[in-house]
C-alpha cells in the first residue's frame, strides 16, 4: 500500500462524487425530504472474493461523517449470492448519492480480487509470487491494486516514481543495456538513494549483459519460454531477483512457476477482470 493511501483515497472519492453529482442530484432533491433518514444493505448476487468494504464505509463517511455502518463481512472474504456485506444508516440523500460510486468500486474491486485469487491458488506450493502491473484504469489504480492485494496477489511498483524499470524503449532510446543501467545506477546514487532498478531482457544475451553490470536489483524475463526462463534463473542465481512476464495466463502459469522464477507479473489481473454483481437495497420498515 502506498504511504499516502488515505490522502489519495479521499482525493479519489471527492473527484468521483463531483463527477457523479455535479450541480446536484436532482432525482433525489425532487422527491426526498432533506431530513429523511434511511437504511440500506449491500446484497451479494454473485460468488467470489469480496473487496471494497473499507472503501464503501469511507465513501459514505466522506459525505456524512456520522453514519452508522455495520459490516457483516470483511475484505478478502468469500461471498455467495444472498449474503449481506454491510448495512448503512444515514440520510437518504447520502445513501442515494453514494450508492453508484460504492457499487461501481466494489463490483470492480471484487472482480479483480476474485480473478487474482484464482491465479494465486495456482501458485500454491511454488515459491513464485503473482504481481500486478501498471496496466490499470486511469485515476482508479489505487483501488485496483488494493483489490489485487485483497485477492492474494502482490503489488509491483505503484507508479513511475517508486521504482526504476528500464524497459525495451528506455534501453533502445539510451543506446543499449549497459548505458541505460549505468545511467540509472548513477541517478539512484545521486538523486534517489534506495530506489530499486529493474531491467527488462529479451533473450539470454541480454540477461548476461545485465548481470555483467552488477547493478540491477531485478531482471525481467519478457516473453521467455519456460525452458529459457529456467536457464535464465540458473544463470542469475542470487545475483538479482527474477520476474517472468508476457503471455502468462491461468492455463500455463504453473509451468512458469515450476522454473523457480521469483515473480510472475500478469496485467490481466486487472485489465481482464470482470465486475461482479452486487446491489444496494433500501430497507423499508413496515
Amino acid at each position: 500500500m502506498v504511504a499516502n493511501y488515505n490522502e489519495l483515497l479521499q482525493e479519489l472519492i471527492t473527484s468521483a462524487l463531483k463527477e457523479d453529482i455535479g450541480e446536484g442530484d436532482h432525482s433525489t432533491l425532487s422527491c426526498i425530504s432533506a431530513d429523511a433518514k434511511g437504511k440500506a444493505v449491500l446484497k451479494i448476487k454473485e460468488a467470489g472474493i469480496l473487496a471494497g468494504m473499507k472503501l464503501a464505509e469511507a465513501v459514505f463517511r466522506h459525505r456524512q461523517p456520522d453514519i452508522v455502518f455495520n459490516a457483516y463481512k470483511k475484505d478478502g472474504d468469500t461471498m455467495q449470492p444472498g449474503d449481506i456485506a454491510f448495512e448503512v444508516e444515514a440520510s437518504v440523500h447520502t445513501i442515494l448519492q453514494c450508492e453508484r460510486l460504492v457499487l461501481n468500486c466494489m463490483q470492480r474491486m471484487s472482480g479483480i480480487a476474485t480473478l487474482t485469487h484464482t491465479y494465486a491458488e495456482k501458485l500454491k506450493g511454488y515459491k513464485t509470487r503473482i504481481l500486478d502491473t501498471r496496466k490499470t484504469t486511469p485515476n482508479f489504480r489505487l483501488l485496483e491494486k488494493e483489490a489485487v492485494a485483497i485477492g492474494g496477489g502482490y503489488n509491483h511498483r505503484f507508479a513511475l516514481y517508486d521504482m526504476i524499470m528500464l524497459k525495451d524503449n528506455h534501453i533502445d532510446y539510451c543506446g543499449g543495456i549497459e548505458a541505460a543501467v549505468e545511467k540509472a545506477y548513477n541517478y539512484v546514487q545521486t538523486v534517489k538513494p534506495g530506489l530499486k532498478i529493474e531491467v527488462e531482457t529479451r533473450n539470454l544475451d541480454d540477461v548476461k549483459r545485465v548481470l555483467a553490470t552488477g547493478k540491477a536489483d531485478r531482471i525481467m524475463l519478457d516473453n521467455f519460454t519456460p525452458e529459457l526462463i529456467k536457464d535464465a534463473v540458473s544463470l542469475i542465481g542470487d545475483k538479482a531477483e527474477t520476474e517472468a512476464s508476457g503471455g502468462i495466463n491461468l492455463s500455463n502459469i504453473e509451468t512458469y512457476a515450476a522454473t523457480g522464477v521469483d515473480f510472475i507479473s500478469v496485467g490481466a489481473l486487472i485489465h481482464q477482470a470482470r465486475s461482479l454483481d452486487l446491489s444496494l437495497k433500501a430497507v423499508i420498515n413496515s
